[in-house]
């Protein structure tokens, strides 16, 4: 072996040497995390609630939220709410059992946004929900009694555009839903359809879905004399599921995991990108089961992409009374992430 070879095989035997070493005390990568652990929220308040460390965390969870008001809460309001409430009250009482709610609805009028408003311009609720911003007349009569409303976005909804499973449709645009809803347009085989009568169903103009439905999509124009008004979401997906002509539209968290009735996919204008209001491959009704069913595609009403979306709000009374210390309250916790991920599961997009 020359002497060559020899320095050659010394220099390979140093550097494998120093690589060793080197691994054995040199520092080395943290190991990727591929699932950080979640944040847990507590499941009782926390101690020192309004501690200025403890005050940081309150978008966090429940049991952050500082000055919540102990007492017996009456609200209501929006149906479409409905899904919030079961999903959220309950937990909003487990962290303060002082703060109960009561869901009020009223002696006479049917349940919805304008009845809730109402009910609590006049003193008889809390606070409301509402799945439609405050009209101009509502500012006013508050105004009339002494007091302001204010009204706090929490979520975002779909409004959804259902048929008959046997109509051989599967999406409208803008245009044609408001031709529909006016009137303009009677039967299925003037867009494409078999030759069957519409039978548009709406909810009566108390409901906040209604009138957000005749200023935004209608442009403010009246409802066709065929529209038949029905009282409940309930009542008119029979009607849908009865009648091939039918036509109905509802917050998506209502009907999209409905087995009974089709969800259409909706374009902004002719030519337009169909948006379908359900996630992933629709489910058909024969496949359709309790562990198997539509749900909203919320990321389509976060986005903007699906043409119908609105905001639904908790009205708060500005008084300085102990019912806007709820209202507001209420509003808090909504809006923190535990707050916002509850709204999700219940089939609506969180706002923040």
């Amino acid at each position: 072996m020359n002497k060559k070879t020899l320095f050659l095989l010394g220099v390979i035997s140093l550097l494998v040497v120093g690589g060793v070493i080197w691994w054995l005390i040199g520092e080395k990568p943290e190991p990727e995390v591929k699932n950080p652990p979640l944040f847990r929220c507590p499941q009782e308040v926390v101690q020192n609630v309004d501690s200025p460390e403890n005050k940081i965390k309150s978008d966090k969870c429940f049991a952050y939220i500082y000055e919540i008001p102990n007492g017996n809460w009456l609200h209501g309001g929006s149906t479409t709410w409905a899904p919030i409430r079961s999903k959220v009250n309950p937990k909003i009482e487990d962290i303060f059992p002082e703060f109960k709610l009561s869901y009020k609805q009223h002696p006479s009028l049917p349940p919805g946004s304008g009845t809730g408003i109402l009910m609590l311009i006049k003193g008889q609720i809390s606070f409301a929900e509402s799945s439609r911003p405050l009209t101009d007349a509502e500012l006013q009569r508050s105004r009339n009694r002494g007091f302001q409303l204010k009204q706090v976005p929490v979520a975002i909804d779909g409004i959804v555009i259902v048929v008959n499973h046997e109509l051989d449709v599967a999406g409208l645009t803008l245009k044609q839903v408001q031709d529909i809803y006016t009137g303009k347009i009677k039967n299925w085989s003037e867009i494409g359809g078999a030759n069957i009568e519409i039978l548009p169903y709406s909810r009566p103009v108390y409901s906040g879905t209604t009138p957000f439905f005749q200023e935004e999509i209608l442009s403010n124009k009246k409802f066709g004399e065929n529209v038949i008004f029905i009282p409940t979401t309930t009542k008119a997906l029979r009607e849908v599921k009865a009648n091939k002509g039918a036509i109905y539209f509802a917050t998506a968290s209502e009907v999209i995991p409905q087995c009974s009735v089709k969800p259409l996919a909706i374009a902004f204008e002719s030519g337009g990108n169909f948006v379908v209001p359900y996630k992933g491959d629709f489910v058909p009704p024969e496949n359709c089961s309790e562990q198997n069913r539509n749900q909203p595609n919320l990321e389509a009403f976060e986005n903007g992409k699906y043409p119908i979306t609105r905001r639904l709000f908790v009205i708060v009374k500005k008084d300085g009374s102990f019912d806007e210390k709820a209202g507001e309250a209420y509003g808090k916790l909504l809006l923190t992430d535990e707050g916002q991920n509850l709204i999700k599961e219940a089939g609506y997009s969180p706002i923040r």
